[in-house]
């Protein structure tokens, strides 16, 4: 897979599409289910090594609270959707109806809006990922690990190993009503290599 450092900016293109529609739908999604008008924008999509993503992301020493899936169905692998520290503590009080600065810890009522979150968003760039490609694609139960960004990639890089050694970071980009703020994610998409070869294959375009 040498070539995925050669992907056209018509490829990227269709990749940051496909982005953009899942965060269309888990922009819905969300608003749907705080009552409160959220957008999802989609700013970059990079296709890099694993061990490359990390200067994506921020300091190696940044808490993030990342929610952890696997992909099953046509396609398999594993995704996470990292939210550094401060814009996961927004999220709970988005989430649980709080002024901004509410939360202070990740309890169990934090964690479990956490990982709604991740769910539905995964599910949603999930679903149009499954569109583009004509696939079935089904997201496991998420799990949810705070720990530095370094921590966390480097259990996924332990986990995966040689042969899954490129990941789709899709830029995810939350704005809350009216507001000005925006907190900022990352989703992480993770495929073992035959799903790698196949996501190459579906965006080869001509």
């Amino acid at each position: 897979m040498d070539d995925v450092r050669e992907l056209k900016a018509l490829q990227m293109d269709a990749l940051r599409e496909v982005a953009n529609i899942g965060a269309g739908h888990a922009a819905t999604a969300l608003s749907q289910m705080t009552h409160r008008t959220i957008m999802i924008s989609v700013p970059e999509v990079n296709v890099r090594a694993l061990e490359e993503v990390a200067e994506l992301l921020g300091p190696p020493d940044q808490v993030m609270a990342a929610v952890l899936m696997q992909m099953m169905g046509d396609l398999t692998g594993r995704t996470m959707i990292l939210f550094p520290d401060a814009s996961a503590r927004h999220l709970c009080d988005t989430l649980l109806g709080r002024p901004e600065g509410t939360t202070t810890e990740f309890g169990a009522m934090e964690q479990s809006g956490l990982k709604e979150v991740g769910n539905i968003l995964v599910s949603a760039y999930m679903n149009a990922l499954s569109d583009f490609m004509g696939m079935m694609l089904v997201p496991s139960v998420p799990s949810l690990e705070v720990d530095q960004c370094a921590a966390i990639l480097t259990s996924a890089y332990l986990n995966f190993g040689v042969e899954r050694e490129f990941v789709f970071c899709v830029e995810t980009s939350f704005q809350v009503g009216g507001g000005k703020d925006r907190f900022e994610g990352h989703f992480l998409l993770l495929p073992d290599l035959p799903s790698l070869r196949a996501i190459f294959d579906a965006i080869r375009l001509p």
